[in-house]
């Protein structure tokens, strides 16, 4: 005689909507299962039972089965039926939760002391609400970006692209993006390169990591501006690097002052075409003493060319590298200051010597740069767009400027002097002598405005009090409601 079934009726609610079916049962038993109409341990309908009742296909049934099964809402047994599981998953977790509140102790693990030093001052920039907000200066002119030209040239190559671009990009870069870069500085920074010389990277930020990383040993020296960029300091400290400060005076960046500190540094940090953040550009002589100092040691130069192309009268000063001839020069470039920050797309320029290891490097950190974005990249390089909107932008950043220090003039006077820049997105604002940049620079920030102290950039050297002004970013009409703000801030603060 065959045997009999014995379970709990179900009278589950009708199906409503275009739901799929075994969704529709799987999410139906599973609040029957938690609303406690079927208890735990109770044994459930076969699939055939199932299937029958509400006039299904037992394969329907089965795949609600399997992931109720799955999820750890119900068991099976051999020969014996299919249960509601004892313990259901949130509880598990509760009481899991009050076994270790009880009886285990809190866990001691701390980070590293790599990453205690990495994350140390970090200071997180927050994702953009607004575009153009005076006065950003790590921001290039976002609303005068070409939207529409960049859309429709990444519309065609994403139209026409292969399908191993979809695939496993090169740990170096997509080569017709490394060939337009090469191309590119070659002729706007006298950079001296091939295609293969060129890593393409996430930034300037991972191109700075992966130089310190793989270039350095915990302990060893490294020149670092003072006044420099933030980033660097802690990219350097996160490698175990011992930083030394190097005044920057009116010719950049002092090379004897630095060989008296530390003359067998393992490697210097610079900006050589517009220091960050005083502005200055480094002069011939000091380059020139800069890289006989490497070749004469084997140190290593790295250059941060982040907007050496915004300069404001005559040409653009052509890159150290491009008078490297012993292959000590690491240079960095980036197009998120061209273009837009989105865009995480940058660069560096290694010795032919190590562009082995450093492409094995970048494999390592995170396999490859977005080959889509570099392919759109390289089309917008190549067509002319990214050079042509550099000259526009070099143009428009000049007005910007001019804008920022007429405002001054008129609503400043006696309060901040205004530097008149020669090159970048970025200049300073010199407070009088015995102000707090840092009190200023707090102030300005509650009133909306984005303004750094200088003196939050400085190592060792004190500097004089001053707000780093970003305009290249800013409209006119925002530059100028920015220094009527900025005004009453300093006369109220007097």
């Amino acid at each position: 005689m065959p045997k009999k079934e014995t379970f709990q009726d179900l009278s589950l609610p009708a199906l409503k909507g275009e739901q799929e079916l075994w969704r529709w049962l799987y999410t139906e038993l599973r609040a029957a299962i938690l609303g406690g109409r079927l208890k735990p341990g109770a044994r459930l309908p076969s699939t055939r039972s199932l299937a029958k009742q509400y006039s299904l296909s037992r394969g329907t049934v089965i795949a609600a089965f399997d992931q109720l099964l799955s999820e750890g809402y119900i068991r099976t047994q051999v020969s014996s039926g299919t249960y509601v599981a004892p313990i259901m998953p949130g509880q598990w977790l509760q009481a899991n939760r009050r076994r270790s509140t009880l009886k285990v102790p809190a866990s001691k693990a701390t980070l590293s002391k790599r990453a205690r030093a990495m994350i140390h001052g970090i200071d997180l920039l927050a994702p953009s609400h607004s575009v153009g907000k005076a006065f950003r200066s790590y921001e290039p002119a976002i609303d005068l970006f070409p939207v529409e030209l960049w859309s429709r040239v990444a519309s065609r190559v994403l139209r026409h692209a292969p399908r191993s671009l979809y695939g496993h990009g090169a740990a170096g870069g997509y080569q017709p993006l490394r060939r337009a870069i090469a191309e590119y500085i070659g002729g706007a920074r006298g950079v001296r390169c091939v295609p293969e010389q060129i890593i393409v990277t996430s930034g300037a930020q991972q191109a700075l990591d992966l130089a310190a990383r793989f270039l350095l040993d915990p302990g060893d020296h490294v020149w670092m501006e003072d006044p420099g960029y933030s980033g660097t300091t802690q990219t350097l400290r996160a490698a175990g690097a011992k930083i030394i400060p190097v005044p920057v005076d009116q010719d950049g960046f002092d090379v004897k002052a630095a060989r008296k500190l530390s003359p067998k540094a393992r490697m210097a940090y610079v900006t050589p075409a517009n220091q960050f953040p005083l502005g200055v550009t480094m002069s011939a002589d000091r380059r020139l003493e800069l890289l006989n100092w490497a070749a004469s040691i084997g140190a290593w130069i790295v250059e941060d060319d982040y907007d050496g192309e915004y300069r404001y009268h005559g040409r653009p000063v052509a890159a150290l590298q491009s008078l490297d001839h012993s292959g000590s020069v690491i240079y960095i470039g980036t197009f998120t200051k061209m273009l837009f920050n989105a865009l995480r797309l940058g660069f560096m320029v290694v010795p032919e010597r190590l562009a082995n290891a450093f492409e094995a490097a970048r494999s390592f950190v995170d396999r490859h740069p977005p080959t889509l974005d570099q392919a759109i990249l390289a089309e917008f390089i190549t067509e002319g767009h990214f050079g042509l909107h550099v000259r526009k932008m070099r143009q428009t950043y000049l007005e910007r400027l001019s804008v920022l220090k007429e405002a001054a003039q008129k609503h400043l006077d006696g309060l901040l002097t205004i530097e008149d820049a020669a090159a970048g997105m970025r200049t300073i604002g010199w407070l009088p002598a015995g102000a707090s940049d840092k009190l200023a620079s707090k102030q300005a920030s509650m009133l909306g405005l984005e303004v750094s102290a200088l003196s939050a950039f400085a190592l060792k050297k004190t500097q004089k009090p001053g707000l780093i002004l970003g305009f290249a970013g800013c409209t006119p009409h925002e530059l100028r409601r920015g220094v009527s703000v900025l005004s009453t801030d300093l006369r109220g603060s007097r």
